[in-house]
């Protein structure tokens, strides 16, 4: 075997291989792939970042809210703690100090205040 008929065999092999390969159709992503896949991921990630989370904070937040009675200490949105004194649908009456009270919407209650509340410290 001269190394003529080596070239020449290697570049038939060469050539062979390369058409081969050539002839296999290439693949075009279809508009789903493109533009669909992307966007149903994005939508999953921000479900699942935001509205899940957010959901079940406002779920917890309306137990909370039905669950409250004459007695509890809670803690409203702008920070003011008190025991409730009344409750109707949509109002609550708090003990703020001894005869102060004032009235608020069950809606701006943030939580169960602890037992023992901050104080001020000198």
């Amino acid at each position: 075997m001269s190394i003529f008929n080596f070239a020449l065999t290697s570049t038939t092999l060469f050539v062979l291989t390369s058409t081969a390969w050539a002839a296999e159709p290439a693949k075009n992503p279809s508009t789903f792939e493109v533009l669909y896949i992307p966007l149903i991921a994005f939508f999953a990630i921000f479900y699942f970042l935001i509205i899940r989370p957010q959901s079940k904070r406002a779920k917890q937040q309306q137990q909370l809210i039905n669950s409250l009675k004459k007695g509890d200490e809670i803690i409203t949105t702008s920070g003011i703690y008190g025991t409730i004194t009344g409750l109707t649908d949509t109002v609550a009456t708090l003990e703020i100090s001894n005869n102060v009270k004032i009235k608020l919407l069950r809606s701006n209650i943030a939580g169960l205040a602890e037992t023992n509340p901050p104080s001020k410290s000198k």
